[in-house]
């Protein structure tokens, strides 16, 4: 009897131990998720003037996608020293269209539509 017990506890700790690397596991990633929300942030305030920056955020109100493809864009694009500047509301224009143009051909659904072999169904009913 003591045996099954003593098994049991031992399984109890193993279900704890396990559980709390994983409440851990999800801390750790949620630290490493908030820090690089921070960097975008940061990289964002210094690349972007304020009526730039505030036009970002009001598109990511309505368009989340396209607001983080430009968000990464202009990250990209400071990072590789291409912009010599903060980035105006114009510019951001500009960038907006682009990715706008770009997602359009995206996008695009073609149908192709394939005769059958029974096509010749509608020929037999003008024979009549």
């Amino acid at each position: 009897m003591e045996d099954a017990e003593l098994e049991q506890r031992k399984a109890g700790a193993v279900v704890a131990a396990v559980q709390v690397a994983a409440n851990q596991e999800a801390v750790d990633s949620n630290r490493l998720n908030n820090r690089s929300t921070e960097a975008r942030k940061s990289i964002l305030n210094q690349i972007l003037q304020p009526e730039a920056a505030d036009r970002l955020g009001r598109i990511r109100l309505v368009k989340e996608q396209r607001a983080t493809d430009v968000e990464n864009r202009l990250i990209m694009l400071a990072r590789t020293g291409q912009l010599r500047q903060k980035v105006t509301e114009d510019q951001l224009k500009e960038l907006l269209n682009a990715v706008a143009e770009s997602s359009q051909h995206e996008d695009k659904i073609v149908v192709d539509r394939r005769k059958g072999w029974d096509d010749d169904d509608d020929d037999d009913l003008f024979d009549l």
